[in-house]
């Protein structure tokens, strides 16, 4: 037995291979992009929350600046309440604020704006964009986000005053920088843990298929009696363990039907042989006349004959058996066909005593048929039905459309098969009879090769019976081929 991989195969790629670490590939890359995404999508959230609330302080500072300059243009306190001295009683987030007037000399100053921010690049930067921030980094490398805009003063006579504003944001980019770093040692911790914990949840999930599997390996012609106990399985493992058992099932029935048959061919081969053989043996045991070589000659033609009618009959079942097996369909007159079987066996059934007839219908009735199978067919039971008919008894054949479908059937008048024994008359080589004569000649075939036949056709045979009353042999064909 070749194993799987070669064994010069490297073990990695034998890993890759396995379902368990495909699994466990997938588990890890759907919870590394989940944890992407979340981590992702929070830090956007978080960015843009903190440039929000940075812009409305923007705004409101101008807002305010802006208010004063309009409704109390002259109250110098107020001004330099919110430019110099707000600023320094704030700890966190400062700011910066610069009033110009409209000829651009400084009126106001927040304290050390010229220490930390270079003013010529503020200017610079805030030129095309009034009333938007933008960033921009100070002279010691801390990051702020600065504005200009325009703010009317109700002086007499009215000018326009320039506010330029900056805000200290290096509290909020630390606060981000400090989320990337968690974010990249949670990505890591994720690539690592995820596989470990994804491949050991995929192994313990395919436990079930390897114990199904080593349970197959276990099973050989002389044990299929063992069956997968899918006891605390998943659903989906639990149907595929039932669906393995009941396989198991068929095949240890067909094993034994296999045995059966192949003891049952041994018999019915070796009665022929043997009386052959010692029709032979007696013949050769003296001197014999012409006549009685005739007789042995006889006697061996007839039980090479039942060996060769067995063979022929064994090989018919053996192909009508394959997957392939292709039937010659043609639109065939049912009513005629019946009528060819009664002709040709007219003769037998009245050497016999019996009465052989016919039930057609008004009008003739087709079907789609292999023609020669039919024949065979309708033959066997006909012959059967003859065989086990008494003197005096009646074969009746009879034909008429049912259901979409041909029915076919060969009644008689016989001894009958008990009940019992009813199931089994299908089967090959099964005689009613327990002793296995083969007085009649036959082979316990015929009904095996009425199935097959039928079976071929696409439809089904059904056979009822009563001990002493007789046996009707019901053969539906389906008129649309399958």
């Amino acid at each position: 037995m070749f194993s799987k991989w070669p064994h010069n195969a490297p073990a990695a790629s034998r890993l890759r291979r396995t379902l368990a670490f495909r699994l466990a590939a997938a588990y890890s890359l759907v919870g590394l992009a989940l944890v992407l995404l979340a981590t992702a999508s929070l830090y956007f959230v978080l960015r843009t929350e903190l440039d929000k609330s940075t812009e409305q302080f923007l705004a409101d500072k101008l807002h305010v600046v802006r208010t004063i300059l309009q409704e109390r243009p002259s109250d110098r306190d107020a001004l330099r309440e919110e430019i110099e001295l707000e600023t320094a009683a704030r700890r966190y987030q400062q700011f910066y604020i610069r009033l110009l007037d409209d000829h651009g000399v400084p009126i106001l100053t927040t304290p050390g704006m010229a220490d930390q921010l270079d003013v010529a690049e503020l200017i610079r930067r805030t030129r095309n964009r009034p009333e938007h921030s933008v960033s921009m980094t100070g002279l010691h490398g801390r990051p702020f986000r600065v504005a200009s805009a325009i703010a009317w003063a109700a002086f007499s006579p009215p000018r326009d005053d320039t506010i330029q504003i900056a805000v200290d944001v290096s509290q909020e980019e630390g606060l981000l920088r400090h989320y990337r770093l968690w974010f990249w040692a949670i990505l890591l911790a994720s690539s690592i843990l995820f596989p470990l914990l994804g491949y050991g949840i995929a192994r313990r999930g395919i436990r079930p298929v390897e114990e199904i599997a080593a349970t197959a390996r276990r099973i050989t012609s002389t044990n299929l009696g063992e069956r997968i106990q899918a006891e605390g399985y998943p659903s989906e493992l639990a149907s595929l363990a039932g669906t393995f058992n009941k396989m198991l099932e068929r095949l240890e029935e067909s094993f034994e039907r296999i045995s059966r048959f192949s003891a049952d061919i041994a018999h019915d081969l070796r009665t022929p042989v043997n009386n052959i053989r010692g029709e032979e043996e007696v013949a050769l045991a003296r001197a014999r006349t012409v006549d009685e070589y005739r007789e042995v000659i006889e006697s061996t033609l007839e039980e090479s004959v039942r060996l060769s009618e067995l063979i022929g009959d064994l090989l018919f079942l053996a192909r009508a058996e394959r997957p392939l097996t292709e039937l010659r369909r043609e639109r065939v007159n049912v009513d005629r066909l019946l009528s060819v079987v009664c002709d040709y066996y007219e003769a037998s059934a009245s050497n016999g005593g019996i009465s052989l007839v016919t039930n057609q219908d008004a009008e003739p009735l087709t079907a789609e048929l292999d023609r020669a199978l039919m024949l065979r067919a309708v033959s066997n039971l006909v012959a059967n039905a003859i065989a086990h008919t008494p003197t005096g008894g009646r074969v009746t054949l009879a034909a008429r459309s049912e259901d979409a479908a041909t029915r076919i059937e060969v009644s008689d008048t016989g001894r009958g098969i008990p009940a019992e024994a009813l199931p089994r008359v299908f089967d090959r080589f099964f005689r009613v009879d327990p002793s296995r004569s083969s007085a009649s000649g036959g082979t316990g075939l015929g009904l095996a090769i009425v199935q097959s036949i039928i079976t071929l056709h696409g439809g089904q045979a059904e056979i009822t019976s009563q001990l002493g009353q007789g046996t009707c042999v019901a053969l539906r064909i389906p008129l649309t081929a399958s």
